[in-house]
């Protein structure tokens, strides 16, 4: 059991650095968010997934696929929502 929650959070660390690499501009969120936001991120993405493919993935390619697509979309929305991030001309 306790491996497998150190697994999901590893999960969600990869997956939210990946978004936050792929979201231009500098994000201030720290490690716990962005763990934060890649677990939250990989629930979306694998639901949407899941919807789409007619099941749930897990650790296969399309679920990384699935949790960083999703992570991305969170990461858009938290900052659109909290007003962060103001491309700077």
């Amino acid at each position: 059991m306790v491996f497998t929650i150190l697994g999901w959070i590893v999960f969600g660390l990869i997956a939210g650095f990946i978004a936050r690499a792929i979201v231009p501009g500098k994000d201030d969120i720290g490690i716990l968010r962005t763990i934060i936001l890649g677990c939250v991120g990989s629930v979306v993405g694998g639901l949407i997934f899941g919807l789409l493919t007619g099941g749930l993935r897990g650790f296969e390619p399309t679920g990384w696929i699935g949790s960083i697509i999703g992570a991305v979309l969170v990461l858009v929305v938290y900052n659109q929502v909290t007003g962060r991030k103001r491309n700077r001309a």
